[in-house]
Parts: C-alpha cells; sequence; structure tokens
C-alpha cells in the first residue's frame, strides 16, 4: 500500500481528495493535515467521513511527514508548497502540489501574477506540470509534480489539439470560462456568501485572472511560439463544475484537390480524435452535442466538443469538467498512479452523478 498524507485536507480539493483515496485499492491515507482544526477528528470536519475516516486532524509539519509517507498531496494556498520544499523532502517522498507553486517555468511572472515571492524557485525546472494527458511520460518519472487547476486544465485541453496542430489563429484566442462557487474555496468570504452568489452571474478578475499566464504558456508550448490570449473567467450560483467556451479564427487548408479553405467539421473532428481517442477521462461528444457540467460532476471526466460558424470563419470550442475531480483531486490522483506505475484510473472510475 502506497501511505499518503494531504496537506489542507479540510479544504473542497483536500476534502475530495479524501473522498477518492479513502476508496483508492492501492493507497491508505495516513496523515490528515489541517492548521485551523489539529487534533479535532476529520469525520466532525465533513460529517459525510462519519465511520469512515476515524483520524484526527494533524499539522502541516511537511519534515515530519515526509519521514511516515511515500506521497504528499498540498492542497494549500500559494506559496507554502514553495516554502516548504527541500533536497531532503524529495529525496524521501513524490510530493503533488495542487497550488501555482511549480506550474509556471519563469519565477518572475509567478511572483508579478501572484504578488508574492518564490520560496524555492530551484525546483521550478524540475517540476512537471501534471496535465496527464499532455505530459503523461514525464509525470512518470517526476518527483514533484505541478498539478494544474481547474480553469486551465479545461481551458487547455479544449483548445489543444487545434493550437498544437496549427488549424485556429491564436492572436485571436479568446476564452470564456464559468465556475461553480467551490473553486474559490472554503475559506469565509463576503462575495461567496450564499446572499451575494445566488440569483447572480458575474466576471472576475477581468484581464488579470492569475490562470491566464498558465494557460499561455501551456498552449505556447503546443503552438511552438509565445501565446497572448484574452481569459475571463466568471462566477455562477452553484457548487461545482467549469463551463468553458473559446472562440478562435479557423486558418486555411488545402483540401484534397489542392484548393484553399476553412477545415471542414470532418477535419477537424478528426484533429481532436487523434489527440483524444485513446484518452479515457476526454470524452469527445457527438456532433451538435454542447457540454454541460451536470454531465461531468462528481467525476474525472472532461467533455469536449466544438461548432464551426462559417458565417465569421471563427471555430467555437466547448469544454466542461469538475472543478474539484479532473480539475483538482481527480488530476492528482491520475498523477500519483502514473508516478508510482499504477494502472492510470485506479480510483478514479467515477460515474458522473445525476442530478
Amino acid at each position: 500500500m502506497i501511505k499518503a498524507g494531504i496537506i489542507g485536507a479540510t479544504g473542497y480539493a483536500g476534502g475530495e481528495l479524501v473522498r477518492i483515496l479513502t476508496a483508492h485499492s492501492k493507497v491508505e491515507v495516513v496523515w490528515y493535515g489541517s492548521r485551523s482544526y489539529i487534533d479535532q477528528k476529520y469525520a466532525q470536519v465533513y460529517q459525510n467521513m462519519f465511520q469512515i475516516v476515524d483520524a484526527k486532524c494533524m499539522d502541516d509539519n511537511m519534515e515530519e511527514l515526509a519521514k511516515q509517507v511515500d506521497v504528499i498531496f498540498t492542497a494549500t494556498p500559494q506559496g507554502f508548497c514553495a516554502s516548504m520544499m527541500n533536497e531532503d523532502i524529495l529525496s524521501k517522498v513524490k510530493v503533488v502540489d495542487l497550488s501555482a507553486d511549480f506550474r509556471i517555468k519563469d519565477v518572475s511572472t509567478y511572483e508579478k501574477w501572484y504578488g508574492i515571492e518564490h520560496k524555492s524557485p530551484q525546483y521550478i525546472a524540475e517540476a512537471v506540470y501534471g496535465l496527464c494527458e499532455i505530459n503523461r511520460e514525464d509525470v512518470k518519472e517526476a518527483r514533484l509534480v505541478a498539478n494544474p487547476g481547474c480553469y486551465t486544465t479545461c481551458s487547455i485541453l479544449t483548445a489543444y489539439p487545434l493550437v498544437k496542430e496549427g488549424l485556429i489563429d491564436t492572436e485571436t484566442l479568446i476564452i470564456d470560462a464559468k465556475s461553480g462557487t467551490s473553486g474559490a474555496g472554503r475559506g469565509a468570504k463576503v462575495p461567496n456568501l450564499y446572499c451575494e452568489v445566488n440569483e447572480n452571474i458575474k466576471a472576475y478578475g477581468v484581464t488579470n485572472h492569475r490562470h491566464t499566464p498558465e494557460i499561455e504558456e501551456q498552449l505556447g508550448y503546443a503552438a511552438g511560439k509565445e501565446i497572448m490570449l484574452n481569459f475571463t473567467p466568471h462566477l455562477v450560483p452553484m457548487n461545482r463544475g467549469i463551463l468553458v467556451t473559446a472562440y478562435a479564427k479557423l486558418l486555411p487548408v488545402k483540401n484534397a484537390d489542392g484548393q484553399t479553405g476553412l477545415p471542414s467539421y470532418e477535419e477537424v473532428k478528426a484533429v481532436y480524435e487523434k489527440y483524444y481517442r485513446k484518452e479515457k477521462f476526454i470524452r469527445v461528444l457527438e456532433k451538435g452535442v454542447c457540454p454541460e457540467t451536470k454531465w461531468v460532476e462528481g467525476s474525472n471526466y472532461v467533455d469536449i466538443n466544438f461548432v464551426i460558424d462559417e458565417r465569421t470563419g471563427r471555430v467555437i470550442m466547448m469544454g466542461a469538467l469538475d472543478n474539484l475531480v479532473k480539475g483538482a483531486a481527480g488530476q492528482a490522483v491520475q498523477n500519483m498512479n502514473l508516478m508510482f506505475g499504477l494502472k492510470e484510473s485506479e480510483g478514479l472510475d467515477l460515474v458522473p452523478m445525476f442530478p
């Protein structure tokens, strides 16, 4: 059995990690770290774990934790993992960090967008960006994985095949995204109160959301050049879910007759199938079916589709996922499975919940 420790186990992403790992046949959770609930029973924080998890919450002593486990998950605010990371820890355990501390390769970009000093920049180059469908082989060899966030996972996977194949003009790429309130975390914040969120939808982080450089960087690798795009997130009154709608100009291609024109539906669909046909957790939907958050809730699936607007020459790319599963904890477990040579889907055969 793989012994796992979770720091930040009482946040929403941490709680989802506990839920998934409790049912994982190869893992035993031995450390439920939570600075806010030290010595309190975990099941008193999350009553759904009554008679399932009997352990008490412990502190966030990463040095001590590294002596007791094989893998550490850090579901913590930005800056924590970087402040704790050192060679002694990495020589003993594998680390899956759910924060943004090691996602962005340029330290100055991280510090600019997150407004904090990076405490261990020497590990940024080594850290593998844990988007399994794209970096699977690198994840297998990693000792430190930067687990992507929910907005970024959905945005990147939705556009990746067309960016990679050069079918869209990346200078025209616009990403509109909507998230359920659990994406903001479990901490008490006035903007997230029921009366503030219910019967309301709002944009936030317009032109300056912190996931923007992460999306630009990863899609830039796919395109083989720097990308600058508009990313606008919105908060919607639901518990879970991310819905991405991305827009871009299609680039002309030559058809079998040597004529130049916009790619057909069949040609674009073939590109998505090329990259995702064998991916268990990415479902490219049938023609005319738009992704919906309710059809992925509680699961590790990403539903993706597209529509070509021949009138404007644009392609509308759409994606949906559960922000706490594929957008956080499920993806972290998927990364762990790869790091330890397990079946990638182990513990993640979660059928979407409905209603």
